[in-house]
């Protein structure tokens, strides 16, 4: 009887284990946004038409946008941190602690400045649009490395009124393989700021919140 179970649970197994990896994945790449946020069209879109990954993020806020937003534009590692998992980050040599106050020399920017991932690694403003939303896109190749990452990349933040004052904040990233070996990289990088991306968010939510509060 044993003998021919075993045929038929194995396929059961397999695809419960595989629908398990899909379904991980998809709330990994969506954590908090709603069926529309992740199809819709947002600021920065237009850059890379044709993504091979896309990630779409999002947290409501109890704080107005213009209160948010202040956090959201002093980001960068040499500037307010990123609100994750600092040590982590630090791992990998950012040398960033993100801040838990607003810093008035951090709360400009315009298209062409950089915002740093890394002493090494920045993202150039695409776009900006105060209290409404802020468009990163791959920046050029710091001294000392490599020429370019085997993928481009856009990280989009986008901030709705919503009501009763609150904020909708919604974070995309947009990756375009430039090889085909592309998705061998950007899986696992996807994976690791799915992590980061969602203390983020938390970490902006929680400081707009205690600041509008205070």
């Amino acid at each position: 009887m044993r003998r021919r179970v075993a045929p038929l649970v194995a396929p059961v197994v397999v695809g419960v284990a595989a629908l398990s990896v899909v379904t991980l994945r998809w709330s990994a790449l969506h954590w908090g946004a709603t069926t529309e946020e992740t199809r819709e069209r947002l600021p920065g879109d237009e850059i890379l038409p044709d993504p091979g990954l896309v990630a779409t993020r999002a947290v409501t806020i109890e704080a107005p946008p213009e209160e948010v937003w202040r956090w959201v534009v002093q980001m960068g590692s040499d500037r307010g941190g990123f609100y994750s998992y600092d040590g982590l980050e630090n791992l990998a040599g950012c040398h960033l602690h993100s801040a838990d106050a607003v810093v008035e020399a951090w709360q400009h920017l315009v298209p062409g400045d950089l915002v740093r991932l890394h002493p090494r690694v920045a993202l150039a403003v695409a776009a900006v649009e105060p209290a409404r939303s802020l468009v990163l896109h791959a920046g050029p190749a710091m001294p000392g490395v490599p020429d370019a990452a085997p993928y481009d990349f856009t990280w989009s933040f986008v901030l709705r009124r919503h009501p009763h004052r609150a904020t909708r904040l919604i974070a995309r990233e947009r990756f375009a393989y430039t090889h085909r070996w592309s998705p061998l990289l950007v899986e696992p990088v996807a994976a690791a700021s799915s992590l980061m991306s969602q203390k983020m968010l938390r970490g902006i939510r929680d400081r707009a919140e205690r600041a509008a509060l205070s």
